[in-house]
């Protein structure tokens, strides 16, 4: 155990993969607590904080970064004090907004030399699920706005819960399909179909580049 803490914190790409992937194994057991909203708002500003972490290592702007993350805060806290939908819409709207900075980010990070090192290749994962969370949060506001946007197998005419949303996000993303959710509005296609094309340019330019410095080193 004290190797494992050592490494996270040796490599914060690692950190940030192993947290999002830690969520995605525990969000399904905080929505079924009376308390579940708090505990996710909670983990949410958990994983901002690393997050931001990782904007720093990238050759980006980082006021944007820090801006976004103190208004989701502030919203994230607001919003337990306060159930509106409003709230709500725009805490998701910077939560989307905000991840895909912090994807944008990393992106930058890899691509900013020419070596692909331990932590850039665990960048590739932890970018990889950025992107899932802000169009995860990017179906959420279009929920909001547009209701009945996702249907789904089961309780077609329900909303569509956190869970799968990102459901959904990953799926899209991966490009392996959409499953039992399916976008029925065509501002939900729409969305669908940009993550199609992220997650295959993501692939195609990011991932493909990586790989191709990392033989490239071993060779020499």
């Amino acid at each position: 155990m004290p190797k494992l803490h050592h490494y996270l914190i040796r490599y914060p790409s690692a950190s940030l993969l192993f947290v999002q992937l830690l969520g995605i194994v525990l969000y399904p057991f905080m929505e079924s607590l009376s308390e579940g909203r708090a505990i996710i708002g909670a983990f949410g500003i958990m994983v901002l904080a690393m997050s931001l972490r990782m904007v720093r290592r990238g050759p980006t702007i980082k006021w944007i970064a820090f801006t976004q993350a103190a208004c989701i805060l502030a919203l994230t806290v607001a919003a337990e004090f306060q159930n509106s939908r409003s709230l709500a819409l725009l805490l998701s709207a910077l939560e989307s907004s905000f991840y895909f900075y912090a994807a944008a980010s990393l992106i930058a990070y890899m691509m900013e030399d020419q070596r692909a090192s331990t932590d850039e290749l665990f960048a590739v994962g932890a970018t990889f699920t950025l992107l899932a969370w802000a169009f995860a949060h990017a179906y959420s506001v279009c929920q909001l706005l547009i209701p009945g946007s996702f249907t789904a197998a089961l309780n077609p005419e329900a909303a569509r819960t956190w869970v799968e949303l990102l459901f959904l996000s990953f799926s899209t993303l991966s490009g392996v399909g959409m499953g039992d959710i399916l976008p029925i509005k065509p501002f939900a296609r729409a969305l669908v179909m940009l993550e199609q094309f992220t997650g295959v340019m993501y692939i195609a330019l990011v991932v493909t580049r990586l790989i191709g410095l990392t033989i490239r080193t071993r060779q020499y």
